[in-house]
């Protein structure tokens, strides 16, 4: 099957040899974020009053953003941009510099149930496997995933003492894999599949959605799972669907498949690294983490969900969880309670000078609908 922009499956031994997703930052390039920051912090404006103009960043810098997007879009579907100066920046600078960073390569989604439009991946003593667990304040080990935006980008500022690896997989490999081995499951994956939103709902839709695993498109591959959402949306919600004997087979295929050493590349985030993963074509999770008891040492990296405009298709079953399947929109995040009328106005602002795609966000499903249909 053919694969969209050039993106094609690959194993881990294929991205230990060829590295060419990987790029090492100039001189010159670090230098262009450094003085966008001292510009950014004289402007004084909060995060969602900037524009491009408030953090200038001279040609090199936005060429070297420019082609970590495009690389992402491309051969491996992922890219490691490694050598942003964190050590010398404040947790502060390092904030403003990254959403700065983030203004060029796309427009920001909200990612929690407080409309928080950047995490922090640290661990602040939450549960994983709980009712409305989320990993990224925790020290788990996470299910592999895919977050909830064209992009996913994470800022390392601090490892931790041990643990913490970065685990990615090609979706693509991974279907190709459940292909040779069960082609039976292919439609079984193309079905529709409920998950929880895990409490990040906006509080006018449903708590729990409805999108396939795997995509049908024959050109642009996608794939979406995360099996403790699934699981999740089989306890706490009576009126989804009960899974099939065969979907109960396709999840323990895939959970066995995924950590594979035939699939799975692990990596080790350095300062300074800024990971970016293709959510449509890759899949990640990483290992469980010790911290060092110093709080100015412990883990810390920091989260962006990017819409980016040289984005996808994706197929019309997607459209309930993305709010938009055409190829360069605004779409994806989850809306959480505290949408606000600045992110708003940041978001349809952004998407003009990005030139994407826009238009005001509307449930596709709501509780009143389901109760209209349910009577």
């Amino acid at each position: 099957m053919s694969t969209p922009f050039q993106v094609r499956p690959w194993l881990a031994e294929d991205v230990r040899h060829d590295t060419s997703w990987i790029i090492r930052m100039t001189a010159e390039e670090v230098a262009g974020f450094d003085a966008a920051l001292a510009h950014a912090q004289g402007t004084g404006k909060g995060l969602l009053e900037m524009n491009q103009e408030d953090f200038p960043l001279p040609d090199a810098s936005r060429a070297v953003l420019k082609r970590a997007i495009d690389t992402t879009q491309e051969r491996w579907g992922m890219c490691l941009l490694k050598g942003f100066p964190v050590q010398r920046w404040t947790e502060a600078q390092t904030r403003l510099a990254y959403w700065g960073m983030g203004l060029y390569m796309g427009v920001g989604r909200t990612q929690n149930r407080a409309s928080e439009i950047i995490n922090d991946v640290r661990d602040a003593g939450g549960n994983y496997k709980i009712k409305g667990g989320r990993g990224y304040n925790t020290n788990a080990g996470l299910d592999f995933h895919q977050d909830s935006c064209d992009v996913v980008a994470l800022l390392c500022r601090r490892t931790a003492k041990s643990g913490g690896t970065s685990k990615v997989i090609s979706s693509i490999a991974l279907r190709d894999e459940v292909q040779r081995l069960r082609p039976d499951l292919i439609p079984v994956l193309q079905q529709p599949w409920f998950h929880s939103y895990q409490g990040t709902q906006d509080p006018a839709q449903l708590p729990f959605y409805s999108c396939p695993i795997f995509g049908d498109d024959p050109i642009h591959f996608c794939a979406r799972t995360n099996r403790k959402n699934s699981d999740a949306a089989q306890r706490d919600f009576e009126e989804v669907p009960r899974l099939t004997q065969a979907q109960i087979e396709a999840l323990d295929l895939l959970d066995e498949l995924m950590p594979s050493d035939r699939l799975c590349y692990s990596m080790e985030l350095e300062r300074g690294d800024l990971q970016l993963l293709n959510n449509y074509v890759t899949l990640h999770s990483r290992t469980n983490f010790e911290d060092f008891d110093e709080p100015d040492k412990k883990r810390h990296l920091l989260r962006l969900w990017l819409s980016i405009p040289s984005s996808q298709p994706l197929p019309p079953q997607w459209e309930e969880y993305y709010g938009d399947v055409r190829p360069g929109a605004v779409r994806g995040g989850v809306r959480g309670s505290a949408i606000s009328a600045e992110f708003l106005a940041y978001e349809e602002r952004h998407a003009r000078t990005l030139g994407m795609a826009w238009r005001p966000w509307r449930p596709t499903v709501t509780r009143e609908t389901a109760a209209a249909n349910a009577g």
